[in-house]
């Protein structure tokens, strides 16, 4: 249950409208749902502060859509990661209100609301260079399905570091950095020795035959001599944005300037 959401069972509460028994049974965890190819976890959302995400890569487009469903009348918001265009097409068939963005293969239904004190704090999502921007998409619209304020900052490579350098205002303002880097992977390194900032680096599988596939990028992000680097796997904007948030969500995180 998010914020509002409480604040209007627990008015209900203080007027009378609803019992306390009932108030009780709605706060009570929901139970797992097996849909015998699936076992939907509810109370996750609870836990972590973060419904379960459905990766579609493996399932049916019918699964995916069921899936994503269920999720969608539980929590109100719901998100599929590496959907292919026939797994959009089933999930937006059955869910009509949910959105497809396909550069990121991410459908999205819904968005949490972050508690006051967290919501102004900016999470910039920068890319070395275009190729790039399919997986730094991911992150974006992960953190911002979070509860985050997003900025998007595309190609931005040391091979041209002067447009990365132009744009020391937006760094300065960010309480989080997701940075997006094939090749070489040097962004990241390059952006944490700029910035006071977590920095969070993602590899993608950009780049010719000696980067492997992202392997290079990603030994050259967990090399990194700038301090304050965390990595995550290849192409893998998804944990890269819910880091974000779950950093954001934290008691300390910085603030965008008014």
């Amino acid at each position: 249950m998010n914020e509002p959401d409480l604040r209007e069972l627990l008015g209900a509460v203080q007027t009378g409208a609803v019992s306390l028994d009932q108030a009780v049974a709605a706060l009570r965890p929901a139970p797992i749902e097996d849909l015998s190819f699936a076992r939907i976890d509810y109370p996750r959302a609870r836990r972590t502060g973060s419904p379960e995400v459905v990766f579609c890569e493996g399932k049916t487009p019918d699964q995916a859509a069921r899936i994503f469903a269920r999720l969608a009348a539980h929590d109100g918001r719901a998100m599929a990661t590496r959907a292919s265009p026939a797994h959009a097409r089933a999930i937006c068939e059955r869910t009509p209100q949910a959105q497809d963005h396909a550069e990121a293969r991410v459908v999205m239904l819904g968005r949490a609301e972050l508690p006051k004190d967290a919501a102004p704090a900016l999470v910039l999502v920068a890319t070395g260079g275009t190729a790039d921007i399919p997986v730094a998409e991911e992150a974006a619209l992960t953190a911002a399905f979070n509860g985050c304020h997003v900025t998007r900052l595309w190609d931005v490579g040391i091979a041209g570091v002067h447009r990365l350098l132009a744009e020391s205002q937006l760094l300065a303002e960010a309480a989080v950095i997701i940075a997006v880097a094939g090749m070489d992977g040097a962004l990241p390194g390059v952006i944490a020795g700029l910035v006071a900032c977590p920095v969070i680096a993602v590899p993608t599988s950009i780049g010719y035959g000696t980067g492997l596939g992202g392997v290079a990028a990603l030994m050259n992000m967990l090399n990194a001599c700038a301090p304050g680097v965390g990595v995550v796997n290849i192409d893998n904007g998804f944990g890269a944005g819910y880091l974000a948030a779950s950093i954001v969500r934290g008691p300390h995180s910085r603030r965008v300037s008014p």
